[in-house]
């Protein structure tokens, strides 16, 4: 395909771009509301009068927004059907509608279910609710985000998701649609054709380690209506966050090239970076040099044009392993500074937390006033005690990570943040400026977000045993014995753990393990075994299963029950697993068979039970996909991204190095399709060993994934079953093999 001329793409973009500066208020993603006092036009998409009618549809007449108030502020009156929302933004004053649903009317909005009992005329608030976030950063969304949650998410699912986040009290939400489209207009620019940057850039669902300079060029070439589509989606987002009074938050330029870069450009000079978990790198471009700059402006210059302008700017320098060379450190992140500043004279430079980054060479080399550190390991290490020190004094936000690869694992480790996010962001020389929300997928955990959430509003001590007991009354609509007790069980399992085992994620089941009688975790780099005892979780399930009818019918319900009744499934995965090996080694082929039998129907109630929720349907993961497609050959390929990531995610190279099921996650489809036919494989050829007196013979499983991805048969796009009745056959079912 030839290159889309420059003028052709921006025209094709202008239905999407026309808010982009008149919504900076010249502050590039500032948000200016309006003047003080001025209430927003109800009628624009960006206000927050038209994100409470799209929330609330039979609701939102009856509120009304005032621009007002000091920053990061809100308050809300007014009369039974007429509630009056006051704050300096839309996306502040989304926050105080929101504390008024939950206290007030025990509503329960989140990004994975809610509840929306309301009355006919919204009661008063009484005495005024005011509110004032104590921290000036709210941080949203992993670098992993747009791969493990869904790359192929249309602007229907970005809309709401945004009104959630903005509901919530974000305020930066990191954007990587459009990316792909920046570095292919800017490469061109440098030496490189069309066709060879389509293939260098990843599909949409492995960009973000593209981005991360992991990896490239996975698993097919990307068209140029996939870039157009993307670029188009990107501007939409920004231009939303933008005029709600949120900052998007985008990719900024450190240095990745594609092959040949110094070949091609006299003066360039390149660092090989190696591999990363069988990829080979992208070789990153000296920041020293001045091809280096000019990359940089055009760069900022392109990605203005395409996405609009933004106040901040991730990037990650030598990213898990990245090799510097010879290249000082400090020198590296000064000239990146100098052109980020040269295109943005005041941006922020956003950085990540994790292993050993950002090296102190690095943030004692820039001006860390201009530095937001998101930190990814505040509640993972017990020997994160000093980030002041850590970072010399370089402003961070602090962050949580409790699912890796969008495991569906319940839990978080709650605790740790009762007791480090006030003590930290209180104490004497204080660094601490935000949170930053970044489990690597999005869409899950609906407790663990909306109490990470509030930590940004909340005043004085947080006493979790009273939060939950809360929780369970706004998450269903009302007081309810059984509810409370679920979640005080919750509170006290799942929910309870801490980072003395220095895990912040819950351990994933061994369903999704690729089979062994050893196994102890599906992905190579998740816990190895539940880290609170499963017996003590699975009364949980029982009593919500008792809440009282005419609490049930909300979709807050019906989630919670689906991921309490699979947790319960997959828990039990841990204490079966050791059983079939007992029987396997002691002979006993009758016991064996009785008992793997056992660990099918499991794996099967487990697809029945996750069938009943379109949102945890492998189908409609893959149509999404499918949707982008211009012709069957490209719709086939954009399902093989979507669907290796959650599977193989690369090739064998990759596998074997233990990238293979690291988003392993329970879902129909997935469960039922792949995980069932590697245990079913697997339990035969152990069986056949057993009654032919040999060693069993070794399976390739990457060539029976492989195939299975390619081929998975037909994949449920519609939800079936009911998930109550699934899940209370789930408790009978385990009641009946403990």
């Amino acid at each position: 395909m030839s290159q889309l001329p420059r003028r052709a793409l921006l025209t094709a973009l202008a239905g999407t771009a026309g808010t982009a500066v008149a919504c900076s208020g010249g502050r590039a993603g500032g948000g200016a509301a309006g003047p003080p006092g001025e209430p927003r036009e109800p009628g624009e998409p960006g206000s927050a009068a038209a994100a409470a009618r799209r929330l609330l549809p039979r609701h939102g007449e009856q509120i009304a927004f005032e621009t007002s108030g000091a920053p990061d502020s809100y308050r809300v009156t007014g009369a039974r059907g007429r509630v009056t929302v006051a704050g300096p933004t839309p996306a502040v004053q989304l926050r105080g509608l929101y504390h008024y649903l939950k206290q007030v009317c025990r509503a329960n909005i989140t990004w994975a279910g809610h509840q929306l009992a309301l009355p006919k005329l919204l009661p008063a608030p009484g005495a005024p609710l005011t509110g004032r976030a104590n921290t000036p950063h709210r941080f949203a969304l992993n670098d992993t985000n747009d791969g493990y949650t869904n790359a192929y998410h249309d602007w229907s699912y970005w809309e709401r998701e945004i009104d959630v986040l903005a509901l919530h009290g974000y305020n930066e939400v990191l954007v990587h649609a459009g990316a792909d489209a920046v570095h292919h207009r800017v490469f061109q620019e440098f030496g490189y054709g069309d066709e060879e940057l389509r293939a260098w850039v990843p599909g949409p669902a492995h960009q973000p380690w593209w981005l991360l300079q992991n990896m490239a060029a996975f698993p097919h070439p990307v068209s140029g209506q996939l870039l157009q589509r993307r670029a188009r989606l990107g501007r939409r987002i920004a231009d939303r966050l933008r005029a709600l009074g949120m900052t998007p938050v985008f990719p900024g330029y450190f240095g990745t090239v594609p092959p040949d870069f110094a070949e091609r450009n006299p003066g360039a000079r390149t660092v090989p970076q190696g591999d990363w978990v069988g990829f080979a790198r992208p070789d990153w471009l000296d920041p020293r040099t001045d091809a280096f700059a000019h990359v940089a402006a055009a760069y900022y210059r392109v990605q203005d044009e395409l996405l609009g302008p933004s106040t901040m700017y991730k990037m990650d320098l030598l990213h898990e392993g990245g090799k510097p060379g010879d290249v000082p450190v400090g020198e590296a992140a000064r000239t990146v500074e100098r052109a980020l500043r040269a295109a943005h004279p005041d941006a922020l430079w956003v950085i990540l937390g994790w292993q050993h980054n950002p090296p102190k060479a690095l943030t004692d080399a820039v001006d860390k006033d201009r530095m937001l550190v998101v930190d990814g390991l505040s509640d993972r290490f017990p020997h994160v005690t000093d980030r002041e020190a850590d970072w010399g004094g370089t402003p961070y936000a602090f962050g949580s990570i409790w699912n890796f690869g969008g495991h569906t694992a319940l839990g978080a480790n709650t605790p740790d943040w009762a007791d480090l996010y006030e003590r930290w962001r209180t104490r004497g020389g204080s660094a601490l400026r935000g949170i930053a929300l970044l489990p690597e997928a999005a869409d899950n955990n609906p407790a663990a977000f909306e109490l990470f959430s509030e930590l940004a509003w909340r005043k004085g001590d947080l006493d979790l045993k009273e939060w939950f007991a809360q929780w369970a009354v706004s998450r269903y609509g009302g007081a309810d014995a059984h509810a409370a007790r679920a979640w005080d069980v919750l509170r006290r399992t799942c929910y309870g753990t801490t980072r003395a085992d220095s895990w912040a994620e819950g351990a994933d089941g061994l369903f999704g393990a690729r089979p062994g009688l050893t196994a102890r975790s599906a992905a190579s780099w998740s816990p190895k075994g539940l880290r609170y005892p499963a017996a003590d979780f699975e009364p949980a399930l029982d009593e919500l299963l008792r809440v009282r009818r005419d609490l049930r019918g909300s979709a807050a319900y019906r989630r919670d029950l689906l991921d309490v009744a699979r947790q319960a499934l997959s828990n039990r995965s841990r204490v079966l697993l050791p059983r079939v090996k007992a029987a396997y080694d002691a002979r006993d082929t009758a016991l064996f068979e009785r008992l793997t039998r056992t660990w099918l129907r499991l794996l099967d109630l487990l697809d029945r039970l996750a069938a009943t929720d379109g949102r945890q349907l492998l189908g409609r993961w893959a149509a999404d996909a499918r949707a982008w497609g211009a012709d069957d050959r490209e719709r086939e390929q954009l399902a093989y991204d979507q669907l290796s990531l959650v599977t193989v995610w690369g090739p064998r190279a990759g596998a074997d190095a233990g990238l293979r099921d690291y988003a392993n996650r329970e879902w129909a489809g997935l469960v039922g399709g792949l995980y069932r036919l590697r245990w079913t494989t697997y339990f035969d050829e152990l069986r056949d060993a057993l009654d032919e007196g040999r060693e069993p013979r070794s399976i390739d499983w990457f060539a029976l994934e492989d195939r299975w991805l390619r081929e998975p048969g037909r994949l449920a796009v519609t939800p079936s079953g009911d998930t109550y009745a699934i899940a209370k056959k789930v408790r009978d079912v385990l009641d009946g093999t403990r």
